[in-house]
């Protein structure tokens, strides 16, 4: 019989509260979706004879909206140009978004969870539907490579602060 002495009984777990009275902080996605996908094949089928190497131009910007109180969307913008000498490839444009609750956050935590952790959540579901875009448009797929979020939010607020301290133009 194995010795009950070594069995732990009091985790100090705090009683489950019913839905809706947990006052704690959270941050989470409740949902996510396209809200805009267009693919352009403008060259087609011209375009599948082409033999140069394409340029691959990715655009990318989040930007977030408050739906209504702790609600938020946020919005992953995604713009994929494949250009040839002979001209554009493909266009695939992409608004993949997420609404993200918040409770219980200070204003720093809010502000960095919208525009660099729902991001990161977001990015592979819009990544796959990119690749299958392009993939549907006739192409090979293009698989986007990872995107730091998280050092990218650093250095804007970093860039923000040293922008901030900088002494006006006009008073030297």
């Amino acid at each position: 019989m194995a010795d009950e002495g070594n069995v732990i009984t009091d985790l100090d777990l705090d009683s489950p509260v019913p839905n809706g009275e947990d006052t704690g902080p959270a941050a989470g996605v409740i949902s996510q979706y396209v809200k805009d996908l267009s693919v352009e094949n403008p060259n087609s089928p011209m375009s599948f004879q082409w033999q140069d190497a394409p340029q691959l131009d990715v655009q990318m910007n989040v930007e977030a909206d408050q739906v209504e109180g702790e609600i938020h969307e946020v919005k992953l913008r995604i713009q994929l140009t494949s250009k040839h000498e002979a001209g554009t490839a493909f266009i695939v444009e992409l608004t993949y978004c997420g609404l993200i609750g918040m409770r219980g956050l200070p204003a720093e935590a809010m502000h960095a969870f919208t525009y660099a952790e729902a991001p990161r959540i977001l990015f592979p579901f819009a990544r796959r539907i990119i690749s299958d875009a392009v993939r549907d448009a006739g192409f090979p797929p293009v698989m986007l490579d990872p995107i730091d979020f998280n050092g990218l939010y650093a250095q804007q607020l970093a860039a923000a602060q040293d922008t901030a301290q900088a002494e006006p133009a006009g008073n030297a």
